[in-house]
């Protein structure tokens, strides 16, 4: 499978779907298994809807009992650290950042922007009454100022009453019922931080669970379709845990960690265009300033989004996880040699922060040369 997957997989019959799927090893390769496996999966997911979405109070005042009630055992300002209220509180804080990232996802396409067919019953039911993780947003907005932590640990303040140009305004609000495929992607990345603790939500992910959601989402068959956001859900876990690492900021300097993948990016290089490799090292070009953004978020920035999952076929099919990406790296250096070895530093940062080549066959077939070439 993976040998047929790594020229790319044609989108036909949702067997692009499929693939990545299996190559994400959230389905077995054996057909049988299948059916079953997805529907413990999509339970499960329901199960976590059910548990972290659904603000603290709602539950209860379904079960009879009546709001005040609800109050007198865990309510909004209760000091206890194990109250549901304080983690509400606290998870408002990750939730803002998310928002604000997703909203952003691909936005020369309108996809994201687009009402999905299947919306979470379970969420807007309005005989449930549970909150969508939209409104809670607009509500905590109001309440505070936003604070945005970057991956350098800069904290920006920025002020809700100044509009910025991403702010809530700007997009059209959808009619209650209907739900923007940027919000299931919300969801998705908010579940996947309440069960993560340890790394919670690092900017970024956003770029990792777009492509994934967006060709769930798009899948032909309609039955596989309708289940895009619990099947993305589970295939971004297991794909954030081979990647999770590169997002760690403690294990930079480790072996597991974003350094030692980046020097790994030269030191290939080196062996295979010494000339280019020197180049970069006299103008003191360091592989942070492109490579880190590379290959954090697997390339998903620096081409349209058809383009980067073709690079994901190939990626996903490769056994060795990911060695093949810094190969494309590689290939992505050498195939602007000529550039490069001209340039002064000046030039050569912005070729390299703003890739000139979109022709990503051309790329994967000389990465797959470089990969020959051992």
């Amino acid at each position: 499978l993976s040998a047929c997957c790594s020229t790319g997989i044609p989108f036909d019959g949702g067997l692009r779907c499929l693939c990545w799927k299996i190559l994400l090893n959230y389905l077995p390769l054996e057909k049988a298994l299948w059916s079953s496996l997805l529907k413990k999966q999509r339970d499960l997911y329901s199960q976590f809807l059910k548990e972290m979405i659904i603000q603290p109070g709602i539950a209860k005042a379904n079960l009879g009992v009546s709001r005040e009630d609800v109050t007198l055992e865990d309510h909004p300002l209760n000091p206890n650290p194990d109250s549901r209220w304080n983690t509400y509180f606290k998870d408002n804080e990750v939730l803002l950042q998310i928002d604000k990232d997703v909203r952003r996802l691909y936005p020369d396409m309108a996809f994201f922007q687009r009402p999905t067919d299947y919306p979470c019953l379970l969420i807007l039911d309005p005989q449930n009454e549970f909150e969508t993780l939209r409104k809670r947003v607009e509500q905590t907005t109001l309440k505070s100022q936003t604070v945005a932590r970057n991956r350098s640990g800069v904290t920006n303040v920025s002020s809700p009453l100044k509009t910025t140009p991403n702010s809530l305004s700007e997009y059209e609000v959808l009619p209650n019922g209907c739900e923007a495929h940027w919000e299931v992607v919300e969801r998705i990345l908010f579940i996947y931080a309440k069960l993560n603790p340890g790394i919670a939500y690092v900017q970024g992910m956003n770029e990792i669970v777009g492509p994934l959601y967006y060709t769930f989402a798009t899948d032909p068959n309609s039955e596989w379709k309708e289940h895009a956001e619990a099947d993305t859900f589970f295939c971004f876990t297991n794909l954030m845990a081979e990647i999770r690492d590169n997002f760690i900021k403690s294990l930079d300097d480790s072996q597991c960690g974003i350094t030692y993948k980046m020097e790994k990016v030269y030191s290939t290089l080196k062996e295979k265009d010494v000339e280019l490799y020197l180049k970069l090292q006299e103008q003191n070009i360091k592989p942070q300033f492109f490579a880190f953004r590379w290959l954090t978020l697997l390339l998903s920035q620096e081409f349209l989004l058809p383009d980067v999952i073709r690079i994901w076929d190939s990626l996903f099919a490769d056994e060795k996880r990911f060695d093949f990406l810094l190969l494309v790296c590689c290939a992505m250096l050498t195939l602007i040699r000529d550039q490069l070895l001209e340039g002064d530093f000046t030039l050569n940062m912005r070729l390299l922060q703003d890739y000139p080549i979109s022709d990503v066959h051309l790329i994967l077939k000389k990465a797959k040369e470089l990969q020959d070439s051992k």
